[in-house]
């Protein structure tokens, strides 16, 4: 049985997902099924195997501390890219980055705007304690989302 991160990089390589922004050197940057908040990312591990020479993992590792160092350093230098195209597709304030690989004992790594406009409880919380994601409106690249996918392509250089 294959787990939901595992799932959605197959539906990716087989061209079937339109929330895919594109392939990063680590992996595959997409929009978030659930928006909270609007530009809600994810980049989801499939790492080349010049970057795991002797590590004994494969292309989807369970944890960030499976990898070898240079991995490592670019799964983290792919998360602050895809961060980077967060801020200029949203204009938010700041991001949280969380890679709790608890559910979906999977690595991937969320990327999550903060906007100055949010409740100012919200805005000092978890963004999975503030906000209910599972509830949350589903992303749609090919409507209502649209224009902001395209930001995150353009700033991602896709």
């Amino acid at each position: 049985m294959t787990d939901a991160i595992t799932n959605r990089i197959n539906r990716i390589k087989a061209g079937n997902d339109p929330q895919c922004l594109g392939r990063m050197q680590t992996g595959y940057a997409i929009l978030s099924n659930q928006q909270p908040l609007a530009g809600c990312c994810m980049l989801l591990p499939d790492l080349p195997k010049e970057l795991l020479t002797d590590s004994g993992c494969g292309p989807t590792p369970a944890h960030l501390n499976d990898l070898p160092s240079a991995a490592r350093t670019a799964f983290l230098s792919d998360v602050a890219t895809l961060g980077d195209a967060v801020i200029a597709a949203t204009g938010c304030e700041r991001l949280n980055y969380l890679m709790l690989c608890n559910q979906v004992p999977v690595l991937h790594a969320h990327v999550v705007p903060r906007f100055t406009d949010e409740d100012p409880e919200k805005r000092m919380m978890d963004p999975f304690a503030a906000y209910d994601f599972a509830g949350a409106r589903r992303a749609d690249a090919l409507g209502e989302d649209e224009a902001l996918f395209a930001r995150l392509k353009k700033a991602l250089g896709l």
